[in-house]
């Protein structure tokens, strides 16, 4: 029997992803037409003797999430729970916390997906591999190759290339240790549990030692990564499988149209009839394009490569939409124009209005190359990167707004680029 856990954080965390997350928690937040967190659930429950799915986070459980955890588990068919936390507990602290829900049943493994991550998610292909390396209660780590210098963004894996033995671990390093880095997605049997509780004692004896604190200190916070892996690394008890399919971390908004991207490309293989296709009266369709069945879209309207439309959209005559995500609700009038942005739920776009980010791709040019996770700011300016119009913004006709972050604002009757317009 097999379980499988998915860590997605709390209100605190997904602070790049803003503003978005301030409508929607960030693992329901739609990417390539469905809730981030359906693309993980989808691969978990086509695992053979796969019995359920644990969530595990410090969201406030509210009626989003609740509709979303009902909704999953009708369509599924599999036992699917949110498991809160009364802090942030850490990669590790948190599945240390709900040990007992998760071996309760007696099960031989359970994986563990962070949310924030988009994944072909090769988790049949990782407890074959399990079988096949290092005794029954080996622990596997998913991991890809990224090149050189964006290694250093990530955990860095030293392996044997015979065994795929895991022989060191280091979390983020400040010089160069390996081009294998951390997926996020892990195999463990409940024997994990031994190695976190023994950081766990060692936690509880430190703090005894010093004045309680928050923070890091607290006894029952544990990353996996800095604590486990590290201490696992070499122990013939940690390995590898790297996988040659598409993986991306979903860490900031821009992160998530190349997201969707990656999946709509998914969907000729896993999905097909979530893809638009051409049809007589219908919009014209370029690349891979996912509208949902409510939206009413003008057949004058040019959409595609790697957009997303959501329910209830209503789209113009003329318009165009590139490279974007079009939230629940939203109206883009006629002859508006989209690309590169993420338009906020209810929103609105006025006639011949523009607007444009810019996209925060990987280099094309390099097979291994990962998105860069911009931070907001650089050097006192606003990074340019994808438009985000929030909720029930505006946008006025003939308004040009380039690069910019927009939440609702009562004067929007000039173009900005470069901005954040609160």
């Amino acid at each position: 029997m097999l379980k499988a856990v998915i860590l997605i954080g709390g209100p605190q965390k997904g602070t790049r992803f803003r503003p978005l997350s301030f409508e929607v928690p960030k693992p329901l937040f739609p990417v390539a037409g469905v809730p981030m967190l359906q693309h993980h659930i989808e691969a978990c429950a086509k695992v053979p003797n796969m019995k359920e799915i644990l969530l595990i986070g410090f969201y406030q459980p509210n009626e989003e999430l609740n509709r979303f955890l009902f909704n999953a588990q009708q369509e599924f068919k599999i036992s699917i729970r949110y498991l809160q936390e009364y802090a942030a507990l850490g990669t590790g602290g948190g599945i240390y916390h709900f040990r007992d829900q998760i071996v309760s049943g007696s099960p031989d493994a359970f994986y563990v997906l962070n949310a924030d991550v988009c994944s072909a998610f090769p988790l049949a292909e990782m407890l074959s591999f399990q079988k096949e390396h290092g005794e029954p209660n080996s622990f596997v780590i998913l991991g890809t190759t990224a090149n050189r210098k964006q290694s250093m963004n990530y955990g860095c894996i030293v392996e044997n290339e015979t065994t795929k033995e895991v022989l060191h671990y280091v979390e983020k390093p400040s010089t160069f240790v390996s081009d294998i880095i951390n997926c996020g997605i892990y195999l463990f049997t409940p024997e994990i549990f031994q190695h976190i509780g023994a950081v766990f004692q060692k936690n509880q004896q430190d703090m005894l030692l010093e004045e309680p604190t928050n923070g890091w200190h607290r006894a029952e916070a544990i990353r996996l990564e800095q604590d486990i892996f590290t201490a696992l690394a070499g122990q013939d008890k940690l390995y590898v499988y790297k996988t040659l399919s598409f993986w991306s971390q979903i860490k900031s908004a821009g992160s998530a149209i190349y997201a969707s991207r990656l999946y709509l490309n998914q969907y000729h293989t896993t999905h097909p009839e979530r893809l638009a296709s051409i049809k007589e009266g219908g919009p014209k369709i370029s690349g891979n394009v996912y509208i949902h069945p409510t939206a009413n879209i003008d057949p004058t309207a040019m959409l595609g490569p790697n957009v997303s439309i959501g329910t209830g959209v209503t789209i113009g005559a003329g318009v165009r939409v590139r490279e974007s995500i079009i939230l629940h609700g939203a109206t883009l009038q006629d002859h508006c124009c989209v690309l590169n942005s993420i338009v906020g739920w209810d929103s609105t776009i006025g006639k011949w209005a523009r607007v444009e980010g810019t996209p925060s791709d990987p280099n094309p040019n390099d097979p291994f190359a990962k998105i860069d996770s911009e931070t907001l700011f650089r050097e006192g300016k606003l990074t340019p990167s994808i438009t985000i119009l929030g909720c029930n913004v505006t946008i006025p006709s003939e308004v040009i707004i380039l690069n910019s972050i927009v939440l609702p604002h009562k004067d929007l009757n000039r173009s900005f680029k470069n901005q954040i317009i609160l």
